[in-house]
Protein backbone atom coordinates (compact mmCIF):
# COMPACT_ATOMS: atom_id res chain seq x y z
CA UNK A 1 0.00 0.00 0.00
CA UNK A 2 0.89 3.61 -0.20
CA UNK A 3 4.40 4.85 -0.61
CA UNK A 4 6.37 1.57 -0.44
CA UNK A 5 6.96 -1.11 -3.04
CA UNK A 6 9.38 -3.14 -0.90
CA UNK A 7 9.33 -3.18 2.89
CA UNK A 8 13.06 -2.66 3.39
CA UNK A 9 13.02 -2.94 7.18
CA UNK A 10 11.10 -6.23 7.03
CA UNK A 11 13.58 -7.61 4.48
CA UNK A 12 16.48 -6.47 6.70
CA UNK A 13 14.93 -8.11 9.78
CA UNK A 14 14.40 -11.45 8.02
CA UNK A 15 17.91 -11.31 6.54
CA UNK A 16 19.44 -10.69 9.96
CA UNK A 17 17.50 -13.60 11.39
CA UNK A 18 18.16 -16.11 8.62
CA UNK A 19 21.67 -15.12 7.54
CA UNK A 20 23.19 -13.56 10.66
CA UNK A 21 21.56 -15.63 13.40
CA UNK A 22 19.96 -12.68 15.19
CA UNK A 23 17.04 -14.07 17.16
CA UNK A 24 15.30 -11.03 18.69
CA UNK A 25 14.78 -7.81 16.73
CA UNK A 26 12.91 -4.66 17.66
CA UNK A 27 11.74 -2.39 14.86
CA UNK A 28 11.20 1.22 15.90
CA UNK A 29 9.28 3.34 13.39
CA UNK A 30 9.08 7.12 13.73
CA UNK A 31 7.65 7.88 10.29
CA UNK A 32 4.56 10.13 10.39
CA UNK A 33 2.46 7.35 8.81
CA UNK A 34 1.75 4.06 10.55
CA UNK A 35 3.73 1.17 9.08
CA UNK A 36 0.83 -1.18 8.51
CA UNK A 37 2.89 -3.41 6.22
CA UNK A 38 5.61 -3.85 8.83
CA UNK A 39 3.02 -4.53 11.51
CA UNK A 40 1.32 -7.12 9.31
CA UNK A 41 4.63 -8.77 8.32
CA UNK A 42 5.41 -9.64 11.94
CA UNK A 43 1.93 -10.19 13.35
CA UNK A 44 2.08 -13.21 15.64
CA UNK A 45 5.88 -13.44 15.42
CA UNK A 46 7.28 -13.31 18.96
CA UNK A 47 10.83 -12.83 17.66
CA UNK A 48 10.13 -9.29 16.36
CA UNK A 49 8.74 -6.34 18.31
CA UNK A 50 7.24 -3.55 16.22
CA UNK A 51 6.85 -0.10 17.81
CA UNK A 52 5.43 2.85 15.86
CA UNK A 53 5.07 6.55 16.63
CA UNK A 54 2.81 8.14 14.02
CA UNK A 55 0.14 10.78 13.50
CA UNK A 56 -3.34 9.57 14.37
CA UNK A 57 -6.12 9.68 11.81
CA UNK A 58 -4.14 9.91 8.57
CA UNK A 59 -3.32 7.40 5.85
CA UNK A 60 -3.37 4.39 6.10
CA UNK A 61 -5.86 4.63 8.99
CA UNK A 62 -4.23 1.86 11.03
CA UNK A 63 -2.08 1.87 14.14
CA UNK A 64 -4.56 2.25 16.95
CA UNK A 65 -3.45 1.52 20.52
CA UNK A 66 -3.86 -2.23 21.16
CA UNK A 67 -3.93 -3.13 17.47
CA UNK A 68 -1.57 -5.86 16.35
CA UNK A 69 -0.96 -8.17 19.28
CA UNK A 70 1.51 -8.62 22.10
CA UNK A 71 4.63 -7.67 20.14
CA UNK A 72 3.15 -4.51 18.64
CA UNK A 73 3.28 -1.08 20.28
CA UNK A 74 1.31 1.58 18.45
CA UNK A 75 1.56 5.15 19.70
CA UNK A 76 -0.71 7.41 17.64
CA UNK A 77 -0.12 11.11 18.29
CA UNK A 78 -2.46 14.01 17.71
CA UNK A 79 -2.03 16.54 14.91
CA UNK A 80 0.04 19.48 16.07
CA UNK A 81 2.32 17.33 18.23
CA UNK A 82 5.99 18.27 18.29
CA UNK A 83 9.24 17.33 19.98
CA UNK A 84 7.88 17.30 23.51
CA UNK A 85 4.99 14.97 22.72
CA UNK A 86 6.99 12.63 20.46
CA UNK A 87 9.91 12.29 22.87
CA UNK A 88 7.58 11.86 25.85
CA UNK A 89 5.61 9.15 24.01
CA UNK A 90 8.85 7.44 23.04
CA UNK A 91 10.06 7.49 26.66
CA UNK A 92 6.74 6.29 28.12
CA UNK A 93 5.75 3.65 25.57
CA UNK A 94 8.50 2.64 23.15
CA UNK A 95 11.57 2.54 25.40
CA UNK A 96 10.01 0.39 28.15
CA UNK A 97 8.56 -2.06 25.62
CA UNK A 98 11.86 -2.45 23.77
CA UNK A 99 13.86 -2.79 27.00
CA UNK A 100 11.47 -5.52 28.24
CA UNK A 101 11.76 -7.30 24.89
CA UNK A 102 15.59 -7.43 25.14
CA UNK A 103 16.43 -7.31 21.42
CA UNK A 104 19.84 -8.15 20.04
CA UNK A 105 19.26 -5.62 17.28
CA UNK A 106 17.12 -2.51 16.82
CA UNK A 107 16.14 -1.62 13.27
CA UNK A 108 14.83 1.91 12.83
CA UNK A 109 12.34 2.98 10.18
CA UNK A 110 13.60 6.55 10.16
CA UNK A 111 10.97 8.70 8.53
CA UNK A 112 11.48 12.45 8.45
CA UNK A 113 8.02 13.34 7.17
CA UNK A 114 7.02 14.30 10.73
CA UNK A 115 9.28 17.36 10.43
CA UNK A 116 7.78 20.78 11.05
CA UNK A 117 8.63 21.91 7.47
CA UNK A 118 7.12 18.88 5.71
CA UNK A 119 4.20 19.68 3.44
CA UNK A 120 2.16 16.51 2.99
CA UNK A 121 -1.61 16.36 2.70
CA UNK A 122 -3.22 16.10 6.17
CA UNK A 123 0.15 15.80 7.95
CA UNK A 124 0.46 18.18 10.88
CA UNK A 125 3.35 17.11 13.08
CA UNK A 126 6.07 19.49 14.19
CA UNK A 127 9.18 17.51 15.10
CA UNK A 128 12.35 19.61 14.75
CA UNK A 129 15.91 18.70 13.79
CA UNK A 130 16.74 18.48 17.52
CA UNK A 131 13.75 16.19 18.05
CA UNK A 132 14.96 13.74 15.40
CA UNK A 133 18.46 13.86 16.89
CA UNK A 134 17.01 12.95 20.30
CA UNK A 135 14.80 10.16 18.92
CA UNK A 136 17.83 8.67 17.18
CA UNK A 137 19.93 8.93 20.35
CA UNK A 138 17.26 7.12 22.32
CA UNK A 139 16.99 4.39 19.65
CA UNK A 140 20.75 3.88 19.71
CA UNK A 141 20.62 3.15 23.44
CA UNK A 142 18.07 0.34 23.14
CA UNK A 143 20.23 -2.58 21.94
CA UNK A 144 23.85 -3.52 21.38
CA UNK A 145 23.37 -3.24 17.59
CA UNK A 146 21.37 -0.83 15.45
CA UNK A 147 20.47 -0.56 11.78
CA UNK A 148 18.62 2.29 10.12
CA UNK A 149 16.41 2.42 7.03
CA UNK A 150 15.44 5.75 5.48
CA UNK A 151 11.68 6.01 5.15
CA UNK A 152 9.58 9.14 4.52
CA UNK A 153 10.87 12.65 4.16
CA UNK A 154 9.84 14.48 1.03
CA UNK A 155 11.11 18.01 1.59
CA UNK A 156 14.41 17.92 -0.27
CA UNK A 157 15.38 21.23 1.30
CA UNK A 158 15.49 19.69 4.78
CA UNK A 159 16.08 15.97 4.23
CA UNK A 160 19.89 15.89 4.17
CA UNK A 161 20.03 18.12 7.26
CA UNK A 162 17.58 15.84 9.11
CA UNK A 163 19.49 12.70 8.17
CA UNK A 164 22.67 14.36 9.46
CA UNK A 165 20.95 15.26 12.74
CA UNK A 166 19.73 11.68 13.14
CA UNK A 167 23.18 10.28 12.35
CA UNK A 168 24.58 12.47 15.12
CA UNK A 169 21.97 11.02 17.45
CA UNK A 170 22.77 7.47 16.40
CA UNK A 171 26.37 8.20 17.40
CA UNK A 172 27.86 8.95 14.01
CA UNK A 173 29.21 12.39 14.98
CA UNK A 174 31.38 12.72 11.88
CA UNK A 175 28.78 11.41 9.44
CA UNK A 176 27.24 13.73 6.92
CA UNK A 177 24.44 13.31 4.45
CA UNK A 178 24.35 14.98 1.11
Amino acid sequence: MGFCLVNNVAVAARHMQSEQGVERIAIVDFDVHHGNGTQDAFLGDDSVLYASLHQSGIYPGTGRVGEGGSTTVNVPLQAGSGDEEWIDAFARHVEPAVVRFEPELVLVSAGFDAHEDEDLYLVDIRVTDAGFRELAKRCAGLAPRIGVVLEGGYNLGTLSRLVSAALEGFGQESATAG
